[in-house]
């Protein structure tokens, strides 16, 4: 007898092969058949009518600190993700000397570049460890819903090597090299999947401070990346701003051939200027590959964007002075006075501010840049749909139109900012990126950002958006986008046990009904440790999502099931498949 056996499912395997129908077993934790099963399971699903698909795999979250406390390291569960991968840009909580000051400052660059709620880490975090592979037991030790993977910060690596000097970027000596060195390369052999660094300056600190190792050197980076071919195992990991996109990318080939190492960078574009310059780095990317080299441009499903709310971190009004008082309100007293009409009069009536920064002027003025995100959301809005046209047909001020649609939902309206790599006012981009071959689905930020954004919800875009409901351009293949963010994203790093539906597998699955598949409407909740502020997006179509055989989330809700691990490195394919 098999523990689970679903049954007439739409099998969509992951590894890009059409759909097929048939019937799927579990046993152990491992897909023990697929076709038409004849023996009984203890548990039985009809899954007539819905798809399955491998779990999803998300290779750029920012868990780090919620993996320690947060079983289903929510909203990551809610959108089918079996897998995640933290230790992203570099910032994390290990290495950390056994004292307040250093985990104060960990904690603080985490809030100022991931908008992580400084209040929630210091409550949710419970410091019980000093080096990586201590922390790797940490999180193992806590029982959990999904698997975790975790890869070394250059941040907390260098902060603790180097100290003050290391904080404020100065230059690594030899022997802070050599140190460095070292405790990436005990971190990947206690189980990290690899390494990550932060080379933009989008990263900073309360104190306008570029994060630790943003100006890190070639001596440097080659010193830490050598650590890696000697232990014959982990990743690199980056991303970067890319002014100077030739020379990095010059580095990141020969440290790659060099060690025999994968690198996984962040392909990112703000303006018109950079799509250019994106399309020359995939061709560097191709001429260095076939020389030997391993790099891998992570890119996004979505243009870089931001949520706009009363209760996020920014919103249009935040720099009018009748809105100042109610910025450290609670949500209930901050809408009784923005439901006043006085008030909202007062504030209307206020010239914006200039502060000359382009992006923050958008945020204030912009209103043909700014979008209402609707019921369901529309990530992929026109000119037609900005609130400055909105706006102009309904016969009143933008701004106006605006402070109304945050007043909707109680008061948890949502503005939607699309502020880079929008510029097509479109998602073709974003779609030219994804069905690149050499390019890995990622970005999603999942635990990050908590203000301002919920790109975890990614997965069910691909599915409801870009494969069923998408009117502006081209759909993709269902079959396409499931591989994307299974058996691609698996592969990316390192795990060959999951992500495809192929007898041998790690049973990691989501049952999913198609045509009820829908993002909804995301908004600020105070759910963190602390009474901790984020941005909350939950979904609707999920019948089931199984981990290692067990069903963690039925119908949207939990189960209590904690099948969950941590990932200790990379993980090798069962035998006879690739």
């Amino acid at each position: 007898m098999y523990d689970l056996v679903i049954r007439n499912a739409t099998i969509v395997d992951g590894t890009g092969t059409p759909a097929f129908s048939g019937d799927l077993a579990i046993k152990d934790g491992k897909i023990a058949a697929i076709g038409a099963i004849v023996l009984s399971g203890a548990r039985e699903i009809d899954a007539a009518g819905k798809l399955l698909t491998p779990g999803w795999v998300d290779v750029h979250s920012h868990m780090d600190g919620q993996a320690t406390w947060d079983p289903l390291c929510s909203p990551a569960a809610n959108h089918g993700i079996t897998t995640l991968v933290m230790g992203n840009c570099g910032v994390g909580f290990a290495p950390c000397e056994p004292n307040d000051a250093a985990h104060d400052r960990l904690i603080a660059v985490m809030e100022d570049v991931e908008d992580i709620p400084g209040s929630a880490l210091h409550e949710g975090v419970k410091w019980n460890w000093e080096s990586f592979p201590e922390y790797l037991d940490a999180v193992e030790a806590m029982p959990r819903a999904i698997d975790i993977g975790a890869q070394v910060p250059h941040c907390a690596v260098r902060t603790y090597v180097m100290g003050d000097r290391g904080t404020h970027n100065e230059k690594a000596t030899p022997a802070d090299i050599e140190h460095m060195a070292s405790l990436v390369k005990d971190g990947i052999a206690a189980g990290a999947l690899g390494f990550t660094t932060s080379r933009t300056e989008l990263h900073t600190t309360r104190e306008n401070e570029a994060m630790p190792g943003t100006y890190a050197d070639e001596q440097e980076l080659l010193g830490i990346g050598r650590a890696i071919g000697e232990i014959g195992k982990g990743i690199f990991g980056l991303v970067s701003d890319w002014d100077n996109w030739e020379e990095e990318m010059d580095w990141m080939k020969r440290l790659s051939i060099e060690n025999q190492c994968q690198i996984n960078f962040v392909l990112f574009f703000r303006e018109e200027e950079d799509w250019d310059r994106a399309l020359k780095q995939l061709d560097f990317c191709r001429t260095a590959n076939r020389d030997g080299a391993q790099l891998i441009p992570h890119v996004g499903a979505r243009p870089v964007n931001i949520l706009l709310s009363w209760d996020g971190t920014i919103n249009p009004f935040s720099f009018h002075a009748n809105y100042g008082p109610l910025s450290i309100m609670s949500h209930e007293d901050r809408l009784a006075e923005l439901r006043k009409p006085a008030l909202r009069a007062a504030i209307l009536a206020e010239n914006p501010p200039v502060l000359d920064d382009n992006f923050m002027d958008t945020i204030i003025t912009g209103y043909d840049k700014l979008y209402p995100l609707g019921d369901p959301p529309n990530y992929e809005p026109g000119p037609e749909d900005s609130i400055a046209a909105c706006a102009e047909r309904a016969g009143i001020s933008p701004q106006a139109f605006c402070y109304d649609l945050m007043m909707e939902n109680d008061g948890k309206g949502v503005v939607y900012f699309p502020c880079f790599g929008y510029d097509a006012n479109d998602l073709s981009r974003q779609v030219a990126l994804l069905e690149e071959d050499n390019t890995v689905l990622s970005l999603a930020d999942t635990g990050a950002h908590c203000g301002v954004l919920c790109d975890a919800s990614v997965p069910t875009q691909m599915l409801s958006y870009y494969v069923r409901d998408r009117e502006r351009g081209h759909r993709l293949k269902l079959e396409d986008v499931v591989k994307m963010q299974t058996y691609d994203t698996a592969r990316c790093v390192g795990l060959k046990d999951r992500g495809a539906l192929q007898v041998g597998m790690k049973a990691d699955l989501n049952l999913i009904d198609f045509d009820q598949l829908q993002l909804k409407v995301p908004h600020i909740t105070f759910d963190l440790p602390a009474g901790g502020r984020r941005m909350f997006q939950g979904a609707q179509g999920y019948v089931a999502t199984i981990v290692s055989g067990q069903i963690i989330m039925e119908h949207g809700k939990p189960t209590g099931a904690a099948p969950g691990k941590l990932i200790r490195g990379s993980q090798p394919a069962p035998p006879g498949l690739a």
